[in-house]
């Protein structure tokens, strides 16, 4: 036998087509998974708040102030269309720019009321608003209940545990932790009324668009501050179009109001900044020009004083021709000099600001001194406008970020050339300055020439010129500021605001939730399948015991459901009943292929107990008993006797007993129900049985068997424990090995693989016992044994009792057998 099959190792190919068909037997664990995931998924998507879509769109213009004139000049052009478009971009991203917006707002204040499943977000969904007191210390994250007794009246309830609650002043930030006894709060106020309490500062105003509803309840809560700050950092900003002046803004949320509001608002805050920023220079230039007007005008007034008191003293009230010539020449280079004085003083102002300052957003306008220099205008422009990137950027970035160590190189190679500049212009107005000083110097000469009363009028005169000079230029200043100033408009232009126009809904994604659960509903069974299969290294089918030898099937014995081991017996139409008869039908043909005659033996084991060796044993010995052959069964599992029970019959005595030579033959043989089955039990359990089995008593006793019985089984110890059934081997016509379906485990197969290969068993056949073919319909053994009559078999075999679909699903989830 043993050149005829080559005996392969375990094979570790995998089965795909026996893998769908476990797949399909654990359909019902696969019904409930996906009846499980969806009904996550349904409780989750009922449960899911609706999430809304808001967007409004802004550009950032390039306005030049309509007055502007090279005189009037108090802005600068902060580096063009693009370089103001990317600082929108950063502030309304920025950290203080946010803050502005919900300090605006108050959006550290919620609003909730009740869902269908849960509280939701109330924002302009309640008959009031919350005016909240800044300058007070607020409780965070309490929540209060609101309940109106009428349209004007209504109680603030809430509860505290004894311990300490957080604060915060939403005015400087601050944040105090507070005891406050545990009770519950209920008072009773009106809207418009100030609602002070040791934990909440605010007033309720009337909402007109939403109508009271009585003992309908609402509820307030305030949050902290940066983080409500932090919640709302995520508007998407996005240019129609690359490089373009036109910004998209978009947010998504729960409230529709809420998200409508915070993105108009953030674009008006934009434009208020936008605006201030660019006044910047305006509203400095007048407080610098108020400032000196009020000096100008007490020194105007005194000197006018000091005139007319002279006049009086001296009697003299007008110059004579050749004093008022002099004095018309003088007055204008007076009014000459001091205007270089002034442009002098302001480069020497500019020159230290730039050397000893490192924060050049407060630079003075040159137009404040009447300075022209375009070189001076625009290099005083360019490190304003990088200066203010750099300020703006500090709320997005760490100092020492590159991004500000490329604008502070900028910054000081601006720098480098303004210097040069201001010392080149700085030296001409000096040239300019003691030419002036040479002229002034020959018309003093010549006043000296005048009589004294001439000369102190001129003198005097000269100063009030001065005086009145400065204070006409600081007025006319003054005016010119006032107009670029109100003349000005913001950069941020809203083109289409945001407006609830009643969709924008674009969640929740209750389709990805349904997809999600048939993935996991699929995915949680198959993987347990998968690795139990895997795990699995028991024998679940003939594929399993084809690919782990060659021995050959001898033929496949279905699951009974009769409890006993006498099955044939008590059960002889039933489906395995026919199993054990096509075994013995296959038996006789090896028998006669072998040549065998006479007498003949079969030898049952298995590699381990439990396996059905006894079972089998049993039911072929009563297939060939009912066949009217004499048959004898003999136990031969002298650790582990069991055939006895099953017949009802004693175990006092047996073969143990004719081994050690305390019975005979006629002494141990015990008849059956069945009148051509005689037993041969193992007796008592013996010290030495393996000693026993080998000795010559045993061959005594199969040789006298053979002389009166046709067939001789013998039902032997698993091969897989103990050597006694090697010793029982040279006495066996024909061996089955017994696998049991989902019990044997493939490992078992190398020892009788290893065994068969070496020819030390011969005859040697495998049943597959306990088997159920889930793949088909009925007990079908398989197309190539043809043991069974499969879905034809009725009329033939007794129907088998139905087992409960539940039984079933039990039967089916349980791990291992």
């Amino acid at each position: 036998m043993n050149e005829e099959f080559d005996i392969k190792e375990i094979q570790t190919t995998f089965d795909f087509k026996g893998f769908l068909f476990k797949l399909l037997r654990y359909w019902p664990l696969f019904l409930i998974s996906m009846i499980i995931a969806f009904g996550v998924a349904y409780y989750i998507n009922v449960r899911k708040l609706p999430v809304y879509y808001m967007e409004n769109m802004i550009t950032i213009k390039d306005d030049q102030n309509p007055f502007f004139t090279s005189n009037t000049s108090l802005t600068f052009n902060w580096g063009g269309t693009t370089d103001k478009v990317n600082t929108a971009l950063i502030t309304l991203k920025s950290r203080s720019h946010n803050e502005n917006v919900v300090e605006t707002l108050q959006y550290y204040v919620n609003y909730y009321r009740d869902g269908e499943y849960q509280k939701v977000d109330a924002y302009k969904q309640t008959p009031y608003f919350v005016e909240v007191d800044t300058t007070k210390y607020q409780v965070l994250g309490k929540e209060m209940t609101i309940i109106f007794k009428d349209s004007l009246t209504f109680s603030l309830n809430t509860k505290f545990e004894d311990g300490n609650q957080t604060l915060q002043n939403y005015g400087d930030k601050e944040k105090i932790s507070k005891f406050i006894n545990g009770q519950d709060f209920s008072r009773e106020y009106k809207l418009g009324q100030k609602i002070e309490l040791p934990f909440f500062h605010a007033t309720l105003l009337p909402n007109p668009e939403v109508g009271v509803v009585p003992q309908k309840p609402s509820y307030i809560s305030l949050s902290e501050f940066d983080g409500a700050v932090r919640s709302y950092m995520g508007v998407n900003i996005s240019p129609e179009s690359t490089g373009s002046s036109v910004l998209r803004l978009s947010m998504t949320g729960q409230n529709k109001s809420r998200l409508v509001d915070y993105l108009n608002t953030t674009v008006d805050v934009l434009s208020r900044d936008a605006l201030e920023r660019k006044n910047l220079f305006a509203t400095k230039t007048i407080r610098f020009i108020d400032s000196s007007l009020q000096k100008k005008s007490a020194e105007l007034l005194e000197v006018e004083d000091e005139l007319n008191s002279f006049k009086n003293q001296n009697s003299i009230f007008d110059l004579e021709s050749e004093g008022s010539d002099i004095s018309t020449r003088l007055n204008a280079l007076d009014l000459r000099k001091e205007s270089i004085k002034q442009e002098l003083n302001y480069y020497n102002v500019l020159e230290n600001y730039l050397v000893s300052r490192s924060n050049y957003t407060n630079v003075p306008a040159p137009s404040v001194a009447g300075i022209q220099e375009a070189s001076i205008i625009q290099g005083v422009s360019s490190i304003l406008s990088l200066a203010e990137e750099r300020s703006k950027l500090q709320y997005s970035f760490k100092e020492g970020a590159p991004v500000f160590a490329d604008i502070d190189r900028r910054i000081n190679a601006l720098k480098s050339v303004l210097l040069e500049n201001i010392n080149s212009s700085k030296g001409l107005k000096q040239q300019e300055l003691n030419s002036i000083n040479r002229d002034i110097g020959g018309l003093e000469s010549e006043i000296k020439k005048l009589p004294k009363e001439q000369q102190g009028l001129l003198k005097i005169e000269r100063r009030l010129t001065l005086s009145e000079g400065g204070y006409n230029l600081f007025l006319e200043k003054r005016g010119e500021a006032g107009l670029v100033k109100a003349a000005n408009v913001s950069d941020v232009l809203m083109i289409d605001p945001a407006k609830d126009t009643g969709g924008g809904q674009i969640g929740p994604n209750t389709r990805l939730n349904y997809i999600m659960a048939l993935f996991f509903g699929f995915i949680i069974p198959f993987v347990f399948v998968f690795l139990k299969v895997f795990s699995d290294t028991k024998i679940s089918g003939l594929k399993d015991v084809e690919r782990l030898t060659k021995i050959p099937i001898l033929g496949v014995i279905g699951e009974s459901a009769v409890e006993s081991n006498l099955t044939v017996i008590e059960k002889p139409k039933s489906a395995v009943a026919e199993s054990f008869r096509a075994l013995r039908s296959s038996l006789q043909f090896m028998y006669k292929k072998q040549g065998i005659t006479g007498s003949k033996t079969v030898m049952i084991t298995s590699s381990v107990s439990g396996e059905g060796k006894t079972f089998t044993s049993i039911n072929i010995a009563s297939v060939f008993a009912l066949s009217e052959r004499k048959t004898v069964l003999i136990g031969l599992d002298l650790r582990k006797p069991k055939i006895f029970g099953d017949f009802d019959i004693d175990n006092k005595i047996g073969i143990t007993n004719y081994l050690i030579e305390e019975a005979t033959i006629e002494d141990i043989v015990q008849n059956t129900q069945l009148p051509f089955l005689d037993i041969i039990t193992s007796g008592p359990v013996p010290p030495n049985p393996s000693e026993l089995l080998m000795g010559d008593k045993m061959d005594e006793l199969i040789e006298t068997l053979k002389q009166t019985y046709d067939y001789i089984i013998l039902d032997t110890p698993p091969i897989g424990l103990v050597a006694d059934s090697f010793s029982l081997l040279k006495y066996a016509d024909a061996s089955l090995y017994i696998v049991r379906q989902n019990y044997t485990q493939q490992g078992m197969f190398s020892l009788i693989n290893d065994k068969y290969k070496k020819g030390e068993i011969k005859n040697l056949s495998i049943v597959l016992n306990f088997f159920k073919d889930k793949t088909a319909r009925g007990y079908g053994y398989g197309s190539n044994y043809g043991y069974g009559y499969g879905a034809y078999g009725n009329g033939y075999h007794e129907a088998e009792e139905n087992v409960g679909v539940v039984a079933r699903v039990k039967k089916l989830l349980r791990i291992g057998k």
